[in-house]
């Protein structure tokens, strides 16, 4: 368990890819070399937003489309299978100056359910759009779309073949790498707006039609100038009926409480207990950073305005793998 604050006033940016990482038994150098470079990736694109004046809400959007772009991460290119071998994708973004909010679930066909999720948020009056209506409601705003073989991975059929496969034998699938699989980013830009960002293709053999915390507001995804911006990867069930994310930015609100407090208190005290297995990334209104997880480990990285790109895997410090231009 782990739990780690990087404090400051500029901009600041903070990535997941997930949580319930590949057993370090199981990981190879290549393999742990590929996951850095696409967080890094991800962290720079949205740290050339922040860098230029942008708007929380653009970085955390454009490090979220680098994932969903990179087949490693469980989003995009990279999502799972449910149990009949099909991909459902759920996103959603939250604007922390006034929260507007948008949201789609259930869906496969966007290139980047990110911006699905932000058409919402956009154009359109509601705030959660689902399956074959939300398919529409992207095609009617021009989004792109791919077909089914783009979001094909070797990998994640595979998972689900042994996942069935168990299933049949009675065997418990302990892999956290299979239950858990989420990209997100939380941003504070230079004006000290917060915006979050969060996009999945759920659990490895789920049930057709489950939807998890990501689109779910208050328990996935949240942001509020006033106390915090939130995205959590895990066991979405849990982190749903404890509100998770709302009850991070509530002791913060109500109880006084600092971020890491805050985080550590809900992700270690009581998510775990409750078998919330997973991990949260938030970033507070000064532009201080929590990245508290439960499991065995969790894809993450930060940036802020010294340009240095920091990322880790397992419970252990941060890497910094270079400073970049401002």
């Amino acid at each position: 368990m782990t739990s780690s604050t990087i404090p400051g006033n500029d901009f600041a940016l903070a990535i997941h890819g997930g949580a319930g990482t590949i057993l370090r038994s199981k990981m190879t150098p290549e393999r742990e070399a590929a996951y850095h470079a696409g967080l890094r990736r991800a962290l720079e694109a949205g740290r050339i937003v922040l860098a230029d004046g942008g708007s929380a809400l653009d970085a955390a959007t454009a490090a979220v489309m680098a994932l969903e772009d990179e087949p490693l991460f469980n989003a995009g290119r990279g999502a799972v299978y449910t149990s009949a071998g099909k991909q459902e994708m759920d996103a959603a973004v939250m604007d922390g100056r006034d929260r507007a909010a948008g949201a789609v679930a259930g869906i496969c066909g966007p290139r980047n359910p990110i911006l699905a999720a932000r058409a919402v948020m956009e154009h359109s009056g509601h705030v959660l759009l689902i399956g074959e209506s939300a398919m529409e409601f992207c095609r009617r705003q021009g989004l792109a779309f791919e077909e089914p073989s783009y979001f094909f991975t070797e990998q994640r059929w595979q998972a689900l073949q042994e996942t069935l496969a168990m299933r049949r034998s009675g065997a418990e699938d302990l892999d956290e790498s299979r239950k858990h699989g989420t990209v997100g980013a939380v941003a504070r830009d230079r004006n000290g707006n917060l915006a979050a960002a969060t996009s999945t293709g759920g659990m490895t053999a789920k049930a057709p039609g489950r939807v998890g915390d990501s689109p779910v507001f208050g328990a996935g995804t949240w942001a509020d100038n006033e106390t915090c911006a939130i995205s959590a990867t895990g066991h979405g069930e849990i982190f749903i009926r404890y509100a998770a994310a709302h009850e991070i930015a509530s002791r913060m609100r109500y109880a006084g409480q600092s971020l890491d407090q805050a985080a550590h208190a809900v992700v270690i005290d009581m998510l775990a207990p409750a078998g919330g297995s997973g991990g949260i990334i938030a970033v507070d209104r000064a532009g201080n950073v929590s990245l508290p997880f439960n499991c065995s480990g969790m894809y993450r990285g930060v940036v802020k305005g010294n340009g240095r790109l920091l990322t880790g895997i397992y419970d252990e410090p941060l890497v910094d793998f270079q400073i970049v231009g401002k």
